[in-house]
């Protein structure tokens, strides 16, 4: 069926009770069309403003199996700059057979960024190798030290998890 933009039953005139006469009218829609065909704007039921020079990044959740149904867009939401309904963009992959929506499977995460970190100077500050013969002696030894002394009967598993754990726990303890 064609979709224009679709409400929840009744939030429009909750909307309208609660929101001052100039703003009436204008309760974001929980399913929207755009231009792309087949990418429908779904709303969190959140709206979202962050501190200054903090932004958030909408992406899909990290370590789950993706639907074969649709894809998820990412992006960066300068919510610091930018307040309003946080909205994300997904495009239907599959159009033969209902796509489905999960109460206990989320559809994306929200994960707050720094402004700094996309600034042109971080991005040109990453050190990329760009083959294998351009790495460095000290490149050879973390990697050494990540993977080949780790494998075999050496190997903890969970043990990355573990010592990230600590480390940042350790790092919250820390005197400012």
């Amino acid at each position: 069926m064609p979709l224009d933009a679709a409400q929840f039953p009744n939030y429009a005139a909750q909307f309208d009770a609660d929101a001052p006469d100039d703003v009436k009218g204008y309760s974001p829609p929980f399913l929207a069309s755009v231009l792309q065909p087949g990418v429908v704007q779904i709303w969190s039921g959140l709206i979202a403003k962050t501190a200054a020079d903090w932004c958030v990044l909408v992406r899909e959740p990290a370590n789950l199996p993706r639907t074969q149904h649709m894809e998820s867009y990412e992006g960066v939401i300068e919510t610091d700059r930018w307040f309003g309904p946080l909205f994300t963009n997904i495009r239907i992959t599959k159009t033969d057979c209902p796509v489905e929506f999960k109460r206990d499977h989320p559809m994306f995460t929200i994960q707050p960024i720094h402004r700094a970190m996309l600034s042109p100077q971080v991005q040109k500050s990453t050190i990329k190798v760009a083959a294998m013969a351009d790495m460095t002696d000290d490149d050879w030894a973390e990697y050494r030290a990540t993977i080949v002394e780790r494998v075999g009967e050496k190997r903890v598993i969970g043990e990355y998890a573990t010592q990230s754990r600590k480390r940042r726990k350790s790092d919250d303890r820390a005197p400012s």
